[in-house]
């Protein structure tokens, strides 16, 4: 059967994965405890971390400096120290992070290989453009997006679904944290 894929995400309500503004704040300002022991335990599993290449380079850049643990929520540091597997035709290992290997080539490949080899489930938080592709190629299982109670028409960067296929979502599981930030995860079905 093979490993479930999933792709983990943060969203403004109007659909940006990053503030463009320092003004917001990390998480737009509004999480609180439900949302970080959430988090928390969605990374306590064993899994394997499948990231793109940017997505790679920014965790190591902003997260991981010397893997300095002081500041960093507890999930974050939970998610950078389980096994990864970085998508890159760029990157060249060791990479910064303990048991991070990169995988060179077609994306859609690589991750096939990883579903059908794979003894745990399979995560990406983030790398937006890597899992567009694997959307279209019937390789995400489930898409968990958490949505905060902002908008950022003006400010936002990174349109999550910018460029995606079109897909018809049969929601699995729904939940509001501190009140207003809601975690909805979808089973994608192409359209068409």
């Amino acid at each position: 059967m093979g490993a479930t894929y999933t792709f983990d995400v943060f969203s403004t309500l109007d659909g940006y994965g990053r503030p463009g503004s320092p003004d917001w704040g990390g998480y737009w300002g509004k999480q609180g405890p439900e949302l970080l022991d959430r988090r928390l335990s969605l990374y306590e599993a064993e899994q394997r971390m499948v990231f793109g290449a940017r997505t790679y380079r920014l965790f190591a850049q902003v997260l991981a400096p010397a893997f300095e643990e002081s500041g960093r929520d507890p999930w974050v540091t939970r998610m950078l120290n389980l096994p990864a597997t970085v998508v890159s035709s760029t990157l060249e290992g060791p990479l910064g992070l303990p048991d991070a290997v990169v995988a060179s080539g077609d994306a859609v490949d690589i991750v096939a290989r990883l579903k059908e080899e794979s003894e745990v489930p399979l995560r990406s938080h983030g790398s937006m453009s890597l899992n567009r592709a694997l959307m279209a190629a019937g390789l995400v299982d489930r898409v968990q997006v958490t949505v905060f109670p902002v908008i950022t028409g003006r400010t936002g960067e990174h349109p999550v679904f910018r460029g995606a296929a079109d897909f018809d979502l049969e929601l699995l599981d729904s939940r509001t944290l501190d009140g207003s930030i809601q975690e909805l995860t979808y089973r994608p079905t192409l359209h068409g």
